[in-house]
């Protein structure tokens, strides 16, 4: 026969045992990534302009897309981060020309509105070098995180985008976006003409 005591101090021994802290969820915390600080270096291949790439983007690819209209395609791969940046150059020939070039670049960055949470521009203007245009931040999780063109006003015209390897997660490639964004927008400053 069991005594009542050999019930009770069992009993109260495991209810002191499991009284204990609450367990504490752990607080909400987002991935640290941390990228080198970037080092520029001119580029000088066989286009009608030159810039300065992060040494970060491993190859560059230059292509020629069309010997008639003088429209190169440039490719800036960034390995490392999962993402390229998409130059296209076209030769102007005319003022509608221009504006039809610009009007398709504004399109293409709208096309993101369905995806995007809000679209930034950013006016561009360097009237020493002759480069004008516009800088488009994307936020959300569009297909392109930022997308920009400049151009000369009368004979040049270059566009470009970044685009990951990913299906676009804005919190997941933020950080990666904000860095390739900087250099996006060194591109841009350190653009010259080659006339």
């Amino acid at each position: 026969m069991i005594k009542p005591k050999h019930i009770i101090f069992p009993f109260l021994a495991g209810l002191f045992l499991a009284c204990g802290n609450d367990p504490i969820p752990k607080p909400k915390a987002y991935l640290r990534l941390e990228y080198p600080k970037p080092d520029y270096k001119t580029v000088d291949v066989t286009l009608p302009f030159t810039f300065e790439k992060n040494k970060l983007a491993e190859r560059i690819r230059s292509i020629k897309m069309d010997s008639i209209n003088n429209i190169y395609g440039v490719d800036i791969d960034y390995p490392t981060l999962k993402g390229t940046i998409y130059l296209t150059y076209k030769n102007v020939t005319s003022r509608e020309q221009l504006m039809n070039l610009i009007r398709d670049a504004q399109n293409l960055t709208q096309k993101h509105v369905i995806k995007a949470d809000e679209i930034v521009e950013q006016p561009y203007l360097n009237k020493e070098h002759k480069v004008f245009g516009m800088f488009y931040e994307v936020g959300g999780n569009a297909a392109s995180q930022s997308q920009f063109y400049v151009t000369d006003s009368t004979k040049h015209f270059l566009n470009g985008s970044l685009y990951f390897y990913a299906k676009p997660n804005y919190d997941s490639i933020y950080p990666a976006a904000i860095y390739l964004k900087n250099d996006i927008q060194h591109i841009m400053e350190s653009l010259k003409w080659k006339d």
